[in-house]
């Protein structure tokens, strides 16, 4: 006869298994990491967007950006929750991305200064952290 033995059978299962869970937390850290990169890269360029929309007083109105847990959002409006939602510009990000600080930025029309600066933090579940600074010239800084 011909063939495997149930022993050697579940030798490779369990073999399979202390691979898999050895490989899993490896995979959602480095998931992570890559959620928190691609989060403030995403985030920069929104204030980037606002700041430029500002400038050209599209729609005669100030733009600014909102972040939140999964989402960043550039708005019309002189706030978030008085917002003109018809021009909403949604950014899908990492929901392991937990953002604290500056969450909320409004642009002056014309010049493009941001009417509030200071840090955006961006955080992961296991500990990863990077930082975005907004000052007031609206210069945008992350490491």
């Amino acid at each position: 006869m011909r063939g495997f033995t149930l022993l050697e059978v579940l030798l490779a299962v369990l073999l399979i298994g202390v691979l898999a869970s050895a490989a899993v937390p490896a995979f959602q850290s480095f998931q992570q990491r890559s959620d928190l990169a691609v989060a403030i890269d995403a985030v920069a360029q929104r204030y980037r967007r606002a700041q430029a929309l500002s400038r050209a007083v599209s729609g005669d109105a100030p733009w600014g950006v909102h972040v939140a847990v999964g989402s960043v959002i550039v708005f019309q409006g002189t706030s978030f929750a008085g917002r003109n939602a018809s021009y909403d510009e949604l950014v899908v990000l990492g929901r392991s991305v937990a953002p604290s600080g500056l969450t909320d930025v409004i642009f002056d029309p014309l010049t493009g200064r941001p009417r509030s600066t200071g840090v955006l933090t961006l955080a992961t579940p296991n500990g990863d952290t990077r930082f975005l600074t907004l000052n007031a010239q609206g210069t945008v800084l992350y490491d």
